[in-house]
């Protein structure tokens, strides 16, 4: 198992995972505002957090050692989406705990949060894209050389 595994990609798809989850029971939460659906969004966004950098340096690591630190667009857009989604999962985390009422009150905060939890929708979604696009280069590279061999 240990030839056949790979840290990098089973982090990415956990915290990559998780997070529509939060978001759809924070969709859950908004019409009547259920407390249960509400910690449930907390609890994942703070798993995630803890996964992020799981995901960011074993991604780091296997650049390093597959790629020989090659600086093309992809690799440096999967590197910046990251920081940027760590950015708004540590900001929604945050507003959370240190205003846990923070979903029961209208105000420019609340929106801030919802906002901030939408926004990491489209960021793990470029990096799933760019993740699926070095995939497929990967196993199309392989192909070819076991073809010519």
């Amino acid at each position: 198992m240990r030839e056949t595994f790979f840290l990098h990609p089973v982090a990415a798809h956990f915290s990559n995972g998780l997070i529509p989850v939060a978001v759809l029971y924070l969709v859950l939460t908004l019409p009547e505002g259920d407390q249960f659906f509400e910690h449930t969004v907390e609890h994942l966004i703070i798993v995630v957090l803890f996964a992020i950098p799981v995901s960011f340096f074993s991604g780091l690591h296997d650049w390093k050692t597959n790629y020989n630190r090659a600086k093309t667009p992809i690799f440096v857009n999967k590197i910046r989406w990251s920081i940027v989604l760590f950015v708004l999962v540590a900001s929604t985390v945050a507003i959370r705990l240190s205003v846990p009422e923070v979903m029961y009150h209208n105000d420019w905060l609340h929106w801030v949060y919802i906002a901030l939890l939408f926004a990491t929708l489209p960021v793990v979604t470029l990096l799933g894209h760019y993740g699926g696009k070095l995939a497929g280069a990967t196993k199309m590279a392989a192909a070819r050389r076991k073809k010519s061999e």
